[in-house]
């Protein structure tokens, strides 16, 4: 079973986390299973960038992105050649270490 090393974040995270994910899960929903409560404004359809994380490690096993999460991925804040949306990041057999960025853009709350 792979893991999701989660690293710590300061609010929703602050020891960091190894959770046994499960293959064919999104982070986004191992992380919500788990009571890390990664924002999902757009509940997980694509159509904004509140679950922003970055792949620190196991980036490469990921399915690749597809063009809709590239234009979303463009208006996240901090954004490194390693992100992805996490309700899109499927989670296949190895292991993945991720940071959730310190800021979001959540333009429904502001």
């Amino acid at each position: 079973m792979p893991k999701l090393i989660v690293l710590p974040h300061q609010e929703l995270c602050p020891e960091g986390d190894v959770i046994e994910a499960k293959s064919g899960d999104s982070i986004c929903d191992t992380l919500l299973k788990n009571h890390i409560d990664i924002e999902h404004a757009c509940d997980k359809v694509c159509a904004c960038t509140t679950c922003h994380v970055i792949v620190r490690e196991g980036f490469d096993t990921l399915p690749p992105s597809d063009d809709l999460e590239d234009d979303m991925l463009d208006k996240a804040w901090g954004l490194s050649p390693k992100s992805r949306l996490s309700c899109q990041s499927i989670i296949q057999s190895d292991d993945i270490t991720i940071e959730i960025p310190k800021y979001t853009i959540n333009l429904a709350k502001e």
